[in-house]
């Protein structure tokens, strides 16, 4: 794949020159003994400026990824083209953050330095009283990636470097293999391999292997909605091993492979089929119970080794901290705009390290790629990074984001751009408007006398 061309930035000499006046002073010692933030602003007004202000965040909704709902923050300044952008992408409840972003943030923000990220973090996070939803997190989580992607603007560098930076040279991803068939599947997962993937994750059908199944009871009898899918437990339970040993003895035992139970299956039954898999060695097995089973994994742990991700549905830090410090499972898997930003992400991925436990940000298509980029740049500044998602944007995507992050021979870079790296244009996205119907159908999953299937 071709490298994206990098945005435009802040040249270095104009930089340099801009701080000139602000950095004599401060060699003078002039500023010494002063009160930070005074002398900050007279910093500010020795080089011909007014103290940095948030003038305005506001959402920007666009779908140029299969018409998927992609929501970006933009957050401006009182800095002539000085702005940050985050990802608040909540496919399901897209037109929810739109307006917390408008209608709250905005108000919020506007006056504050965006220089404040911690302090602007924490009182967001509690000004609605009531907090840890994911509409509103969505919303903060744009707004937080937006203030670093800012700062990093700032000091002319990319993100990451303001996180550590470089522990590794590029991301290692893994790919998505998929097919209606073992044969299908097989065939979808050598090409990755081809393509440079060292990790991929096999799925038959849907998750929980919907979609290959003779039709199910409640369609007869008219139950439910046409659009609902159904998962039969049983084909699905002896369909995993057996895809599992057909990889292996099609691709060899080298590669890493992964799979998604996506909370699909009653406590016991995962119990099952975890176990059932240990002989093919899984990189990790994701999601086997739901948040709402969290006291199961202990249990698990006892039973066996297969290496365990959790995290995707989390959104409070109470749901985290306990398990991580059971060390319960073996990659934390949380969605960095579910829980708040980079922000809380780092937090999490500092408290993770100290418990071995790595990391496995969700990467899933549904996050814009400003979003990816924020993942990556965790990832290259961490000790402790396990794996990434990947992802691939068609043109049109990266018509609207220029710099996205790309992927060669299953590594994801990122551009190496001061900030994120990734920037939008507002045009080519109003060119994708996101839908006015809601997305409510793609958990609609249920069994074969109709009850519903919690994702």
């Amino acid at each position: 794949m071709n490298k994206p061309t990098q945005p435009s930035a802040f040249s270095r000499r104009a930089l340099i020159k801009t701080l000139g006046m602000g950095g004599l002073a401060s060699s003078m010692g002039l500023l010494a003994g002063m009160p930070p933030a005074r002398a900050a602003e007279l910093e500010n007004t020795s080089r011909g400026m007014a103290p940095l202000k948030i003038t305005r965040v506001r959402a920007i909704a666009t779908a140029p990824q299969n018409n998927i709902e992609l929501i970006v923050v933009k957050v401006e300044t009182n800095e002539p083209g000085l702005y940050g952008l985050g990802c608040a992408t909540f496919r399901q409840r897209a037109h929810s953050v739109v307006v917390a972003v408008n209608k709250y943030l905005d108000d919020f923000c506007r006056g504050k330095d965006p220089d404040r990220i911690e302090d602007i973090w924490q009182t967001a996070y509690v000004n609605s009283y009531w907090r840890n939803g994911p509409v509103l997190n969505n919303a903060l989580s744009g707004l937080d990636q937006a203030l670093w992607d800012i700062k990093a603007k700032r000091a002319n560098m990319p993100l990451y470097q303001l996180l550590g930076g470089k522990c590794r040279f590029a991301i290692d991803c893994y790919a998505h293999a998929s097919g209606n068939s073992t044969e299908e599947l097989v065939d979808s997962a050598q090409r990755h391999i081809d393509n440079g993937f060292r990790h991929v994750r096999i799925q038959l059908g849907g998750y929980g292997a919907a979609g290959i199944a003779p039709q199910p009871a409640f369609k007869a009898a008219g139950f439910g909605q046409a659009k609902d899918n159904y998962m039969n437990q049983y084909l699905y339970m002896k369909s995993v091993p057996e895809i599992f040993e057909a990889v292996r003895k099609a691709c060899g035992d080298e590669v890493e492979l992964l799979h998604d139970i996506h909370e699909r299956l009653p406590p016991r039954d995962a119990f099952r089929l975890v176990m059932a898999l240990e002989p093919y060695r899984p990189f990790f097995i994701e999601d086997p119970f739901a948040p709402e089973d969290m006291g199961y994994f202990k249990l698990l742990r006892q039973k066996t080794a297969v290496p365990i991700a959790m995290g995707e549905l989390f959104n409070n830090p109470h749901e985290w901290v306990e398990p991580m410090s059971q060390r319960l499972f073996d990659f934390i898997r949380i969605h960095i705009s579910q829980i708040g930003g980079i922000t809380p992400a780092m937090k999490v991925a500092r408290l993770a390290e100290w418990f071995n436990i790595r990391t496995a940000w969700h990467g899933p298509g549904d996050v814009s790629p400003v979003g990816h980029a924020a993942n990556a740049h965790i990832d290259f500044a961490i000790w402790n990074f396990g794996i990434q998602e990947s992802v691939n944007f068609n043109e049109q995507t990266r018509e609207v984001f220029p710099g996205a992050p790309y992927v060669e021979n299953g590594f994801m870079y990122v551009n190496e751009a001061p900030g994120l790296g990734v920037d939008i244009d507002e045009k080519a996205a109003a060119k994708y408007p996101i839908r006015e119907k809601a997305n409510n159908d793609w958990t609609q999953l249920r069994k074969n006398d109709g009850t519903p299937v919690r994702p």
